[in-house]
């Protein structure tokens, strides 16, 4: 599972335009991953979790990465994210070279800009539903956080919930203040780790509906790791870990 990063977003970001700043780009692609490697090291030497892999996402398509447990899919989409670093190869997330970027520097670039699903919701448990969903907006500075918030909150449902915790709401609810978060600020990529493995099958469905439901109004991108084949198949195009390696299905 992948660390949190808005938590750690929120605590480093801050908008800097050198960052920012336009980097000519090779193709109109939001994503581009060039002969990513991860290898770590083990009791018995080092291991490969990674074989050079390439990947490209262009903008508003739906990209699926299926594959059994311990295929490597997770690791690669934290990678993709600028969650991880790769051993060897190089990423370019927006049109920047994530290489070349500390993690601070990386927590920037996401901001505002990148949207995260996980399986877990990953919701700050101290803050409200509405709290959540303002977290991505306050950290560009947007002085109608609140308004947006809310709004989104009732785009997903949960406009009389917007005063709960998470303990205190349904793993649907859950979910879609996850989903509400993700698509506040209008993201060009969304990463979405198993965000129906915790989920019963009718719920599930409904999350997938709202899902690409909002993919389709926002024209968002989306990288989405799963074990579910039908989830899978509402993508443009699904890729098949195995081995650390990908193919196209």
């Amino acid at each position: 599972m992948l660390a949190a990063p808005l938590l750690r977003d929120r605590m480093n970001s801050q908008t800097s335009a050198s960052d920012n700043s336009a980097v000519a780009a090779t193709s109109d692609a939001v994503l581009i991953g060039q002969q990513i490697a991860k290898r770590v090291s083990g009791p018995e030497g080092d291991l490969t979790i990674l074989h050079a892999l390439d990947i490209e996402i262009h903008p508003g398509e739906a990209v699926a990465i299926v594959g059994p447990s311990g295929s490597g899919k997770s690791t690669l989409l934290g990678i993709l994210a600028g969650l991880d670093t790769p051993t060897e190869g190089t990423v370019e997330l927006l049109h920047k070279p994530l290489s070349t970027m500390d993690e601070d520097s990386r927590a920037r670039l996401r901001a505002g800009r990148v949207g995260f699903v996980f399986q877990s919701f990953q919701l700050l448990p101290g803050l409200t539903a509405l709290e959540n969903v303002m977290l991505p907006l306050e950290l560009t500075g947007d002085a109608d956080a609140a308004k947006r918030a809310r709004a989104m909150l009732a785009k997903v449902g949960l406009e009389h919930r917007e005063g709960h915790q998470p303990l205190q709401l349904s793993g649907g609810e859950q979910q879609r203040v996850a989903l509400a978060r993700a698509f506040v600020s209008e993201p060009a990529l969304l990463f979405a780790d198993e965000p129906t493995g915790n989920l019963d099958s009718e719920t599930g469905e409904k999350i997938v509906e709202l899902m690409f439901a909002l993919t389709r109004q926002q024209g968002s991108a989306v990288v989405l790791v799963t074990h579910d084949d039908k989830l899978a198949g509402r993508c443009d195009r699904i890729l098949r870990m195995g081995n650390g390696r990908l193919e196209a299905v």
